[in-house]
C-alpha cells in the first residue's frame, strides 16, 4: 500500500508537471475541488464571488482523490485545495511536502464509510467474516483511514485481505459487479455503494470510537506565506457561503450546489444532509484548531505508520496548521 500511495502522488505530479496553470503575478489561481461532493462554496463558485473578492480569475479543477490534490500542489499546478481529506493531507505532510491546513471544510461522519455486499449478509455482529475478503479502498484518503480503524476495531488482520486501490465511483462499480466483497468511499461513490449492501458502523458509532471524518482546505506553505491576503479572502467567501447555508438552506441554493457538483437534486440533498460546516468561530475553538486538530492528525499518521502505509510520522502536526488567514477572515 505504501508504494501505491507514493506512486499515485509521484505519478500525478509527473503528469501535471508540463501543464502548470498558475503563475504568480498573472492575476489568477487554480483551486482543486471534488465533483459529487455538494458543499455551499459551490454556490459562490457559480456566482463568481471568489473572483470578485480576490480580484483575480479563479480556475477550478476537479479531482477524484485527495492524494491527487497533494500531487497537483506539489507540482505547482494548484494553489488551494478545497475539502482535501485529512488522511491524504497527513500522508503528504508526513512525506515532507510543505503544505498547511487553513480551515475545516466539512465534517461528515455519515458520508464516509465501508459497505459490504448484501449477498454476504455480514454486519457489525459478524464482521469477523470479512477476513480473507477483497475490498476496494481509495488509498491515502479519509476512507482509507476509516477502513483501517474499522478493521482494527473488528480485529480483522489486514494481511488476510485483498486490498485494491480504487476511487469511490470505481469501487462502487466493482461492488455492484461483485468484483469485490466490500468497498469504502465517500460522496456519490458511497451513495452508489449503498445500493448494493450495508454499512458496518453508523457515523455516530464511528465517532464513539474516535473515528472522526473531516476535510480541510489546504495550500502550499510558501503560497500562504506570500499570499496570505488572498487566502484570507478566499476563506471569507467560503465562510459566508457556509453561514448562508447553515442559516437558510434554500432549494434555490441547493439547486446551484447540485448542478455545480454534477449531481441530481435528490442525490445532492441526501449527501449534504450528512455534512456539517463549522463557522470560523467554531473552527478556531478547542474542538478544532484550538486544540484537537493537530493531535488528531498525529493519530491518523500513527495509524498509517502502524499499517505500513507510510514510513514515519512527524513528531507534531502543529506546524501543519496555519490559522493566520482564517483569523484574518474572521475580522473581515
Amino acid at each position: 500500500m505504501r508504494k501505491t500511495i507514493l506512486g499515485t502522488v509521484l505519478g500525478v505530479a509527473a503528469a501535471l508537471s508540463g501543464t502548470t496553470a498558475m503563475a504568480d503575478g498573472h492575476g489568477e489561481i487554480t483551486v482543486a475541488y471534488f465533483l459529487e461532493w455538494p458543499m455551499p462554496f459551490l454556490a459562490s463558485k457559480a456566482s463568481g464571488a471568489y473572483d470578485e473578492a480576490l480580484g483575480m480569475k479563479v480556475n477550478w479543477v476537479s479531482f477524484e482523490t485527495g492524494t491527487a490534490m497533494s500531487a497537483a500542489m506539489a507540482s505547482g499546478d494548484v494553489q488551494i485545495a478545497v475539502s482535501q481529506g485529512v488522511p491524504p493531507f497527513v500522508v503528504a505532510s508526513s512525506g515532507g511536502q510543505d503544505i498547511q491546513v487553513v480551515d475545516v471544510a466539512v465534517s461528515y461522519s455519515d458520508n464516509d464509510n465501508c459497505v459490504v455486499h448484501a449477498d454476504l449478509e455480514i454486519d457489525k455482529m459478524s464482521a469477523d467474516e470479512l477476513a480473507g475478503k477483497k475490498v476496494a479502498v481509495p488509498l491515502g484518503t479519509a476512507a482509507h483511514y476509516g477502513f483501517l480503524r474499522q478493521m482494527d476495531h473488528f480485529g480483522i488482520d489486514l494481511a488476510s485481505l485483498s486490498i485494491v486501490d480504487m476511487p469511490p465511483p470505481e469501487g462502487a462499480n466493482a461492488l455492484g459487479q461483485k468484483a469485490v466483497d466490500f468497498a469504502c468511499g465517500y460522496g456519490g461513490g458511497l451513495t452508489s455503494m449503498k445500493e448494493y449492501g450495508n454499512v458496518l458502523l453508523t457515523g455516530a458509532e464511528k465517532e464513539e470510537l474516535g473515528i472522526l471524518v473531516f476535510d480541510v482546505t489546504s495550500a502550499p506553505a510558501d503560497f500562504i506565506a506570500e499570499n496570505g491576503d488572498v487566502v484570507a479572502k478566499f476563506l471569507k467567501v467560503t465562510a459566508d457561503a457556509n453561514d448562508a447555508w447553515n442559516s437558510n438552506p434554500t432549494d434555490e441554493m441547493l439547486a446551484v450546489i447540485a448542478e455545480q457538483s454534477g449531481m441530481d437534486l435528490d442525490a445532492a440533498r441526501s449527501a449534504i444532509s450528512t455534512m456539517k460546516f463549522p463557522s470560523i468561530d467554531e473552527q478556531l475553538s478547542e474542538r478544532w484548531f484550538g486544540g484537537a486538530a493537530a493531535p488528531f492528525m498525529k493519530g491518523v499518521a500513527d495509524v498509517f505508520v502502524a499499517a505500513g502505509s507510510i514510513d514515519s510520522a512527524l513528531d507534531s502536526y502543529d506546524g501543519a496548521i496555519n490559522t493566520g488567514p482564517l483569523e484574518a477572515a474572521q475580522g473581515m
